[in-house]
């Protein structure tokens, strides 16, 4: 096996839940580090329990194929279990057992277990725990690796360079295994797309119309970051000659969303807190996979550099909305901990009308918390009205 890189970030999560009649449940999209960090938290736990007991359960491994529902997983547990000391079991893709919630919530009842599952369904997981383990589980999002992360895994320097070849091929840990190349690269994250698309959106939600599936995931690739409607969707895929109703287009992106592909980011207005019912934007979690549906296109970096600092702002743990001052749009208003920022993402500040433009936004906000201007090149004195400014490598960099 090879030398683990410790993700600090979730480890930390785990800890204070280790040994507790707590489910921790891992969720994410496929292929972004859940089973390492499983793999992190059992090499934890076996540094403080020597006597740990250890069932590790991969629904992906064809030897738990006989494993389909709740009752062969309470079976499989019980028959290797150690009633001499604690049991660790930790069950990878947990969605893939029909009802398991009902083995956990029996399993739950014995102290001698301790429990970890991951999933890549946040339909299928939040519905069925929230029915039948309210106040008995903990969930802790996963996500593609952070720049710093990157750099890391990759042993780069921190440079412009590494900075482009994270916004081209994303954040998946197992690049770590392979030459950062084009074709070496997106023939690895095509096939990861795929199995989102075709196994955890058409097999399970019996998706029929896969034709307007992939258009519509195009569709939201070529418009990351851009403000629109369901009933929007609706009409452009009409002048495309596409009919399909906005309740179907509004299942459909609650289905891709749900496997973590992309995800909806409300508005609200500033002043009022109100959040609007109309308009959303989407991103994508991971750059890499974005790339993989219409292409890596250099003219595309605006969209890119939003994409990032949103998925950079999630991944630091933050609530995240599109802001909406009067008639003027704040890309996003974050929020973690009863504490707020504002934060602006524009390519260049090349002139005047720009840096008016996005610095004046987050000037109209009447209000004290820290607001930031996030772009991809140098800005003279670095604040503007006392308003910071970041280079995109410094923000992805430092901003925690």
């Amino acid at each position: 096996m090879d030398k683990l890189i410790v993700r600090q970030k979730y480890l930390k999560a785990i800890k204070p839940y280790i040994g507790t009649q707590i489910i921790k449940i891992l969720i994410g999209q496929r292929r972004v580090g859940k089973s390492y960090i499983l793999l992190q938290t059992i090499e934890e736990i076996k540094s403080l329990d020597a006597t740990a007991h250890i069932l590790y359960i991969n629904k992906e491994d064809l030897r738990f194929d006989k494993i389909k529902n709740a009752n062969d997983l309470y079976e499989y547990v019980q028959e290797n279990t150690n009633n001499k000391v604690k049991n660790y079991v930790f069950i990878d893709e947990i969605q893939e057992i029909r009802e398991f919630e009902k083995a956990l919530r029996s399993l739950l009842l014995n102290s001698l277990y301790d429990l970890y599952c991951t999933g890549s369904n946040a339909q299928v997981l939040s519905g069925e725990l929230a029915t039948f383990l309210s106040g008995r589980f903990v969930e802790i999002p996963v996500y593609s690796l952070s720049y710093n992360e990157f750099c890391e895994f990759q042993n780069l320097d921190n440079d412009g360079e590494s900075l482009q070849k994270y916004l081209k091929y994303g954040g998946l840990p197992y690049l770590k295994h392979l030459t950062l190349e084009d074709e070496i690269v997106f023939n690895y994250l095509k096939g990861v797309y795929n199995t989102i698309i075709y196994r955890d959106l058409i097999q399970r939600y019996e998706i029929r119309n896969t034709a307007f599936l992939e258009s519509l995931v195009r569709f939201l690739a070529d418009n990351t970051g851009h403000l629109f409607s369901a009933k929007r969707i609706s009409d452009f895929l009409k002048s495309q000659q596409v009919n399909m109703s906005v309740s179907q287009i509004i299942n459909y992106l609650n289905h891709l969303a749900s496997t973590f592909l992309i995800q909806k980011v409300r508005r609200m207005d500033i002043a009022g807190k109100k959040i609007f019912e109309i308009g959303e934007k989407f991103y994508f979690q991971d750059l890499g996979l974005r790339h993989t549906i219409n292409g890596y296109k250099p003219t595309d970096i605006a969209k890119m550099l939003e994409n990032a600092v949103f998925a950079h702002l999630v991944y630091c743990g933050y609530d995240v909305k599109i802001g909406q001052v009067n008639d003027l749009e704040v890309d996003f208003v974050c929020e973690r901990g009863g504490e707020k920022c504002y934060v602006q993402v524009t390519y260049l500040l090349q002139n005047e009308k720009t840096v008016d433009r996005e610095f004046g936004n987050l000037l109209k906000i009447n209000d004290n918390y820290p607001k930031i201007v996030v772009s991809m090149d140098d800005f003279t004195g670095n604040t503007y009205e006392g308003i910071k400014h970041f280079h995109i490598r410094n923000f992805l960099t430092d901003w925690k």
